[in-house]
């Protein structure tokens, strides 16, 4: 029977609701949690570690790097086959994708977490945690780097995002699809994904801007970053990665600086290119020296960004961290 470590954060999967508010709080320990999950003692070798009971918006960069150290700890030093962490769901993917972009181990490691609380009728925890752990003790399940698994789905940390406020089945991989499904007490994969990087980043840099793009907007909101302490800029551009013309001097005005501007799109999903021409356009920004995140969203950009910044300074260092695998 494989060792399965199983890391609480806290989230929507810890939470009741109080009686005077009505409204869900923190509340379940990681003994309470699996002793409400029935037949999962028996999957696995199961050990538990309380990290916290931290609402999604309360997670932080520091605290993400803190979970990634402690699964790189547990798996090296003490043995265990995989592991799985709860978390709650507004900020799972971020904390899964830091940990994917810096832990360079083979063994598994999940994220799940629920979207209704223990006190919700159909509360998701207990089935998502336990197909969690089925994906963890599955054989095939090495070497796949972090995964995040609810409603049944495995999806890459790398490409997952919750796409809706409250549906059971939000996280999706909206380009390349989940990994594979949890069905019958197993855990079955379609593909490998084969884009995974690892940044050996010692730190990270906190101090990074998400900026999305309107129509009209101009170059003051980059300004301002750059003045007030930002070290990186995400734009979430329109489009292919197309941004208003007036907006084009505050990049400008970032880069000069010396702070490195990474450019995503607000779309869904797709890839940012710089086909395009004209003032504001893509390839203007590219030939500025604008860095293009691929079919990363702003919020994950801005995670690969910390760690990258972590790692080196080096604008062509940079470049070559986010375009490497996209634009070959």
């Amino acid at each position: 029977m494989k060792r399965i470590l199983v890391i609480f954060t806290g989230g929507t999967i810890s939470m009741t609701k109080d009686e005077k508010s009505d409204a869900a709080v923190p509340a379940l320990s990681a003994e309470d949690i699996l002793k409400l999950s029935p037949g999962i003692e028996k999957l696995a070798d199961l050990s538990f570690h309380d990290f916290g009971m931290l609402p999604s918006p309360h997670m932080t960069p520091e605290k993400m790097v803190e979970v990634s150290r402690l699964v790189t700890d547990k798996i090296e030093k003490e043995g265990y086959d995989g592991v799985v962490v709860t978390h709650g769901t507004d900020s799972l993917e971020e904390t899964a994708y830091l940990v994917d972009l810096t832990y360079k181990g083979s063994k598994p490691v999940v994220f799940t977490g629920s979207m209704k609380s223990s006190s919700d009728f159909g509360w998701d925890g207990p089935a998502n945690l336990t197909d969690s752990v089925l994906t963890a003790v599955a054989e095939d399940a090495s070497g796949r780097g972090v995964m995040v698994v609810l409603s049944g789905e495995i999806h890459a940390a790398a490409q997952v995002t919750k796409t809706n406020t409250h549906t059971l089945d939000t996280f999706k991989s909206v380009d390349f699809g989940p990994l594979g499904f949890v069905e019958g007490g197993k855990a079955f994969f379609h593909y490998r994904y084969e884009k995974r990087q690892h940044i050996p980043a010692g730190r990270i840099e906190e101090e990074i801007a998400l900026i999305k793009c309107g129509c009209g907007m101009d170059g003051r909101l980059l300004r301002f970053c750059a003045d007030s302490g930002s070290k990186g800029i995400v734009l979430e551009a329109m489009g292919r990665g197309n941004i208003p013309p007036a907006m084009v001097d505050g990049v400008e005005y970032a880069l000069d600086r010396k702070i490195p501007v990474v450019m995503v799109s607000r779309c869904p999903s797709g890839k940012v290119l710089d086909d395009y021409g004209y003032k504001g356009a893509g390839r203007e920004l590219r030939d500025m020296g604008v860095i293009l995140g691929g079919n990363l969203p702003g919020q994950k950009a801005r995670i690969k960004l910390m760690v990258a910044l972590g790692h080196t300074s080096d604008a062509a260092a940079l470049k070559e961290i986010f375009e490497k695998d996209e634009y070959r």
